[in-house]
């Protein structure tokens, strides 16, 4: 290609002449080619062509190198990453377990330590178990009990109490007596104090020596010195959920159910008739019957005052009276502008009776001398809670006045126990089992129909054996009694009640749209204008109830049932007790959720209870779960002690002030326990929408109807599997007049 005679071509680099004749054959060149074919001018611009061909190609073979070997490298990394990625999401997956491991045995211990340890938690799974109402012993010789005890036991004690969530509520006097009456308790290495699985009705601490605590043979604690243990059991019958077992010598403190119960049941009687003849001496009161009085106790609340701190001041303006409960207090005038001593008020006395029925300035200063306690109620309470237009009115005061149709007699059964049938599940994996609607604590809900009219019924059918091993007789009875009296469209209807060897039986109204706690489990939570609702209807079983002194207790979804129009029916009128106006009763019984502080604090209750429950409803309706609520039940009891209300962003403003004013922790302060009684939770505005008259006529169009499933008669409840276990036969005679 050298001795081409092209002159560029002469000029062109080595490497030109290898690329260009490696476009061609061997032994001839481009230029040669180009010779043969033509002259020196075509075969100059071919030659040039060629050359330009080359020079476009060099430099992109050198970027397609060069980005093969980016590529290459970018691939290597790729998969460096990938492979560090994977050791990353081993590693992490590893320590996930690891950790996962240990919050399950720091969640263990964390709960362990914080509460009992035998009442060990419980998921949150609805709600904890309802306690039946049991009896309080009457008196109580507190001194016959009384151990003596040192400075530095009693210290110990005060100091567990302390530290539990419940027990720490209590007053000094009522800490003071369960001192008082804790006995000693001596045991040594090995020997099981608590057994898993068994009933219990004792609290224990820790004076010395160490035991241990486990569940279903796993190690859960150590308990020491101060360890409390046990407590649940003296608010109620229940069963223990672990074990606990000394592991050296050990001497423990230990209180029995009745002994702490009848403490507090005893101490609040006393402390109300206390209060009451206190009342009684106030001049501006001397117009009011005990039950207004009663009520005016339910509204007050307890005060402390340090020493010389001023309680009222002479010319402000008065709007609180005072009842002296503990400590003196002095009472003060200006005179020629020097402070003149008038006298001192002790326990009993009380000032500040004017403020509660006209607007008036102090006419003295009244200051603590050292701690004073007081119970107090400011006139706007007052207010509500008597009547003024009707202070002369004793029994007959307008306060429970409802507007309801007259009651249809009573129409006499021909149903008998021998006539009715089980219904049977017509599919599913129980078919051709019996239906059951509902399991309780003393027996189940069946469902049931006669051969000849097909009317179903549901059929309660109750353990004879298992009412006596916990002397329920009493209630059963009392539940039967007040069912047989009711005849209230919002309150569930007893047809018949019989009983044989085994069992009792209630014959009740079949409810076809199943349990609102279903339907609530399903939705979630409800819209606001169906929880209205239902709310409506409870509380026209209420107004019903109420107005016949009967007290429901046991208010929650799970007791209110759906009929075909989809209208509510209260049922379970297990905890129902009948009460005189004015009355208070001392049982410790409900679901904890729903039970109202003075219940928990054993200071007597009575319809203010329900209206505390029908607030924690509407909470749960609206929300899906209760405002006070914990896998421990000795933390909802403290929760409902502190009665703090956190509501969602998405609930109303009318759903608020209601739940508030139901929930409210003075009973007479209560919205529903007032002077104007259940008028004003009608009356409030979260029941804009309800026409009450059109409710109880039955001529209002249900929201819940569209929760209610078609299909078979069982299709809205859930489904049970059948249980053949006889109950053992029981023979005592207390159900004689069943």
């Amino acid at each position: 290609m050298r001795g081409c005679s092209c002159a560029w071509m002469q000029e062109a680099p080595r490497w030109v002449e290898h690329q260009v004749n490696d476009l061609h054959p061997p032994g001839r060149s481009l230029c040669q080619n180009a010779h043969r074919s033509g002259g020196s001018e075509s075969l100059s611009d071919q030659c040039h062509a060629a050359l330009v061909k080359l020079n476009l190609l060099r430099p992109m073979e050198a970027q397609l190198k060069k980005l093969r070997q980016m590529l290459e490298k970018e691939c290597q990394l790729s998969q460096e990453l990938k492979n560090q990625n994977q050791d990353l999401k081993r590693q992490l997956e590893h320590k996930e377990k690891h950790l996962q491991a240990l919050q399950e045995r720091l969640d263990q211990l964390d709960c362990t330590t914080q509460r009992t340890s035998n009442e060990l938690p419980k998921v949150w799974q609805g709600r904890a178990a309802v306690m039946a109402p049991e009896q309080v012993p009457e008196v109580l010789d507190i001194t016959a009990n009384r151990v003596q005890k040192t400075s530095s036991e009693t210290s110990q004690i005060v100091k567990a109490i302390g530290k539990n969530d419940f027990l720490r509520r209590l007053d000094e006097e009522q800490i003071s007596m369960m001192v008082d009456l804790m006995k000693v308790l001596d045991c040594r290495a090995g020997d099981e104090i608590i057994k898993e699985g068994t009933e219990g009705d004792s609290m224990y601490i820790v004076a010395a020596g160490e035991l241990k605590v486990t569940q279903a043979g796993r190690d859960l604690r150590i308990l020491s010195l101060g360890d409390m243990f046990g407590e649940l059991a003296i608010l109620y019958n229940c069963k223990r959920t672990a074990s606990v077992k000394a592991i050296s010598a050990v001497k423990l403190w230990c209180i029995e159910r009745q002994t702490y119960r009848s403490i507090m049941t005893n101490k609040s009687k006393m402390k109300r008739e206390q209060l009451m003849g206190f009342l009684k001496t106030a001049r501006t009161l001397k117009a009011l019957n005990d039950v207004q009085l009663s009520k005016i106790i339910d509204s007050m609340e307890e005060v402390r005052f340090q020493d010389n701190e001023v309680i009222v001041r002479e010319g402000a303006e008065g709007n609180t009276f005072y009842i002296i409960l503990k400590g003196e207090v002095l009472v003060t005038k200006k005179v020629n502008g020097q402070q003149k001593t008038i006298r001192k008020m002790g326990e009993g006395e009380h000032f500040g009776e004017l403020a509660l029925i006209r607007e008036i300035l102090r006419t003295a200063t009244c200051t603590a001398v050292g701690v004073v306690i007081c119970f107090s109620i400011d006139k706007e309470v007052f207010e509500e809670t008597i009547p003024f237009e009707s202070l002369e009115l004793h029994d007959d005061a307008n306060v429970s006045e409802i507007d309801e149709k007259p009651e249809k007699a009573r129409p006499e059964t021909s149903l008998k126990l021998k006539d009715l049938v089980p219904v049977l599940y017509q599919e599913g994996s129980y078919q051709g089992d019996p239906v059951t609607l509902g399991i309780g604590g003393f027996g189940k809900v069946e469902l049931v129909t006669t051969l000849e009219h097909r009317k179903y019924f549901a059929m309660k059918r109750i353990s004879k054996q298992h009412v006596v091993a916990k002397k329920q007789e009493a209630h059963i009875l009392l539940e039967k009694k007040i069912l047989q009296g009711i005849r209230c469209d919002f309150i569930v209807r007893l047809h018949a009640a019989f009983k044989d060897s085994r069992y009792v039986y209630m014959i009740m109204e079949f409810c076809p749209g199943g349990e609102i706690w279903t339907k609530l489990k399903e939705a979630g939570r409800f819209e606001e204008k169906i929880a209205v609702f239902i709310t409506a209807c409870v509380v026209e079983a209420y107004a019903y109830l109420h107005n016949k002194g009967i007290l429901y207790r046991d208010l929650k979804p799970e007791n209110l049932m759906l009929d075909s129009k989809g209208y509510v029916k209260l049922v379970d009128f297990g905890f129902a007790k009948e009460l005189s106006r004015g009355e208070k009763t001392y049982s410790f019984c409900g679901t904890p959720e729903y039970i109202s502080p003075e219940i928990i604090q054993n200071q007597g209750h009575d319809i203010a209870a329900d209206f505390w429950s029908l607030g924690v409803l509407i909470y749960e309706l609206l929300v899906g779960s209760p405002p006070f609520s914990s896998s421990e039940p000795q933390k909802i009891y403290a929760k409902i002690l502190d009665g703090v209300l956190n509501f969602p962003s998405y609930m109303g403003e009318g759903a608020k002030s209601i739940i508030s004013k139901l929930c409210r922790l003075r009973p007479g302060q209560r919205l529903g326990n007032t002077k104007n009684g259940i008028k004003d939770v009608r009356h409030h505005r979260w029941f804009n929408s309800i026409n009450w008259h059109k409710l109880r006529m039955g001529q209002l169009e249900a929201p819940t109807v569209r929760l209610i499933r078609k299909g078979p008669c069982y299709i809205n409840f859930d489904r049970f599997p059948y249980d053949k276990t006889q109950a053992e036969e029981e023979f005592s005679g207390w159900d004689c007049d069943f």
